[in-house]
C-alpha cells in the first residue's frame, strides 16, 4: 500500500496519521524517539506492509504482469490501489477524500519535526494535492516516474504503465477483493 492507503488505514487521530506517514521514511528499531501513538502508528505500517506482501491475493496480482516485470510489481501494486482506494473511496470511508486529504495536510502542516525526506516532501504533497491526485489515472505516470529516478537502479518501473493499462480491470478486481480483507486486519492490529 502506498500513502493513501496507510493514512486511511492507521486512524483518524494526527499522531496516527502522522506514524502512518512516518513508516515509509523511518527505518530499523524504534526506541523511543518518537512518541508513543506515532511509533505504534509506525509499527501498524510495518504489519499492513508484511500483510499485503504475504497475502496470496497480492501474489496472484503481481503474477499478472509479464515475467520480467514481475520482480518490482509490488511498487507498482502499491501505487495502482492508491489509485484504486481513491476511485472508490466511498465504498471505504464515510468522510470525503477531499476534506480527509485536507486534514492530512493540515496535520503535516503543523507537525514541525517531520522525519528525514518526508520534511522535503511534505509541503509538495500538500501543494499538488499527491493524495487526492491519485484517483487521475494519468498522475500514477508522474509517480512511477519519480519512484523510478529513487531506486537503485532506475529504468526498472518504464512499461509498468501499458501493464497497468492491460491489467487494469483484472488489477481493480484484485483491489477489491483485497482491500476489505486489509481493513478488517488493520482494524483489529489497531
Amino acid at each position: 500500500m502506498n500513502y493513501l492507503a496507510h493514512l486511511h488505514l492507521g486512524g483518524d487521530r494526527p499522531a496516527q496519521l502522522l506514524g502512518s506517514l512516518y513508516g515509509d521514511f523511518v527505518k530499523g528499531p524504534l526506541r523511543g524517539q518518537w512518541p508513543a501513538e506515532i511509533e505504534a502508528a509506525i509499527r501498524l505500517h510495518r504489519r499492513i506492509d508484511a500483510f499485503t506482501d504475504s497475502h496470496s491475493l497480492l501474489a496472484r496480482a503481481r503474477a499478472r504482469f509479464a515475467p520480467e516485470q514481475r520482480r518490482y510489481a509490488g511498487i507498482v501494486l502499491d501505487v495502482f490501489f492508491d489509485h484504486c482506494l481513491a476511485q472508490h473511496w466511498h465504498d471505504y470511508a464515510a468522510e470525503p477524500l477531499p476534506l480527509f486529504t485536507q486534514r492530512v495536510y493540515q496535520v503535516l502542516d503543523a507537525e514541525p519535526a517531520l522525519p528525514g525526506r518526508l520534511a522535503q516532501i511534505a509541503p509538495l504533497m500538500a501543494a499538488q494535492d499527491w493524495l487526492g491526485s491519485y484517483s487521475d489515472f494519468a498522475v500514477l505516470a508522474r509517480v512511477l516516474a519519480g519512484i523510478d529516478r529513487r531506486l537503485s537502479r532506475p529504468g526498472l518501473l518504464q512499461g509498468a504503465m501499458p501493464q497497468l493499462e492491460r491489467l487494469y480491470e483484472p488489477l481493480t478486481a484484485d483491489f477489491k477483493a483485497f482491500y476489505p480483507e486489509l481493513l478488517t486486519f488493520a482494524r483489529q492490529a489497531q
